[in-house]
């Protein structure tokens, strides 16, 4: 769905979004005002353990943010996502794509839902990673590429 300036305020003077973070808080925020113009109040669940991003009335949404466009790329889920999405009706999957050059007006928002998600649930393939810890006081004694 593309929005016009007059349903998203945004500032004259767009600036680039980098960095993963700031990626995901934007398509957050913008996923809430979307939301908000459907009548449902979004409320960010991800730092409370919950299996997604938002929950929005009777929604769980886990909100997938891309700098550009996720054409042709594979949708990282978790386990529990995946359980969700499979087992629950209300389990949603928004992405939010275009993200990065900074414009909300240029967002571009997909939600996967209903039989659609499950149909691509059931050829999910499980990809596994380790996440190796970095912590603050190793992080400063890791020298730079120019040392």
């Amino acid at each position: 769905m593309a929005l016009g300036e007059a349903d998203i305020d945004i500032p004259r003077d767009v600036e680039p979004i980098v960095g993963n973070k700031a990626i995901e808080d934007a398509a957050i925020r913008f996923v809430v005002q979307q939301e908000r113009r459907f009548g449902r109040e979004a409320s960010d669940t991800r730092y409370r353990g919950a299996a997604a991003d938002l929950q929005s009335g009777d929604r769980i949404i886990e909100v997938k943010a891309v700098g550009g466009k996720l054409r042709g790329y594979g949708l990282p889920l978790e386990q529990r996502q995946i359980e969700e999405g499979r087992s629950n009706p209300n389990f949603y999957v928004y992405i939010v794509e275009n993200v990065a050059q900074g414009d909300a007006a240029k967002f571009e928002l997909r939600v996967l839902g209903g039989e659609q998600l499950r149909r691509l649930l059931a050829n999910a393939k499980e990809r596994r990673y380790y996440e190796v810890p970095v912590p603050v006081s190793e992080y400063a004694t890791i020298p730079r590429l120019e040392d």
